[in-house]
Order: C-alpha cells, then structure tokens, then sequence
C-alpha cells in the first residue's frame, strides 16, 4: 500500500500516549484521530498510479496529434520526492538529549546517596526532646551561635535572619 513506501516509522501510539500529561490528553488524540485519518486516506489509494488508455483518448479526441503531445508531456513529467532535511537534526538532538539524560541519572544517583547518609545520620541521632544545647550544635552546626564575633543577640549577622 501507498502508506508503506511513505512511512519510514511506525508510531508506538500506546508508549506514547504514556508520555502525554493529563492537561494535553486532548491535543494528542487530536494528533492521533488526525495521524490515522491521513495514514486511512494513505492506505485507500493504489501502489502505483492507474496507467491512462492513450490509444481510447487518440480514438476520441478529434483534433490530431494532441493525445501524442500530452503523452510525450505526461511521459516526461518527473515529480520530485521532497527530500529529508530534518532527520539529521532530530537525531542529534536525541544524542544531545539522551547525554543530558543520562547526566541527569547520575546525578539524581549521586543526590540519593547523598539523602540516605543524611537519612541515615537523623535515625541514628539522639531524639530531639533529650538532647541538650551542646548536642544540637554538635548534630547540626549551623544551629551554633558565634557570641564571641557577634555579642549581642541574635548573635548572628542580620542578613542571615
């Protein structure tokens, strides 16, 4: 069929539609209703053009030589295939996509071990309503009031309230 030699890759619909956030549901099977109406329209049409009866038309055609210079015409008409531009482009993009992709793996990777030594270190802290002053300070240093540097209260410079 005529929407074989167009295609060069079928849409996997279902992992796409996946992907499609709830707010744009909509646009998608917009795209989607539209994609199968043209791929219907596609498929409806013959492999190949219906060849034309030029010995009926020079039958029924009264002024001569007219079907023979609308042959030779017909004959020599070459339509040209647009030609791809954009898959080149797209291509990169998915590398360059999947680079960052990737990038953003390990360093979600490297978060989450970051998180479960700090998740670790809270369990295995003194609960909050025993601990005293000296080990907040020691838990968390930032808590730490420098009344040496800055004597009065709050003890801690005015652009850090």
């Amino acid at each position: 069929m005529a929407g074989r030699r167009v295609a060069l890759k079928a849409v996997d619909w279902m992992a796409f539609a996946e992907r499609v956030p709830n707010h744009q549901k909509s646009m998608f099977n917009a795209l989607k209703t539209r994609s199968d109406a043209i791929a219907a329209k596609l498929n409806s049409l013959p492999e190949s053009p219906v060849t034309i009866d030029w010995s009926f038309y020079r039958s029924a055609v009264a002024k001569a030589g007219m079907v023979d210079e609308f042959e030779k015409k017909f004959k020599a008409l070459k339509i040209p295939e647009p030609v791809d531009t954009q898959t080149s482009a797209i291509s990169a993009q998915e590398v360059e996509a999947n680079k960052s992709a990737l990038a953003y793996i390990e360093a979600s990777k490297a978060r989450i071990a970051e998180y479960n030594k700090e998740l670790e270190k809270l369990k295995n802290m003194i609960p909050f309503d025993q601990m005293t002053i000296e080990d907040l300070n020691e838990a968390f240093p930032e808590t730490k009031l420098d009344k040496v540097k800055y004597p009065y209260w709050p003890h801690k410079p005015i652009s850090d309230l």
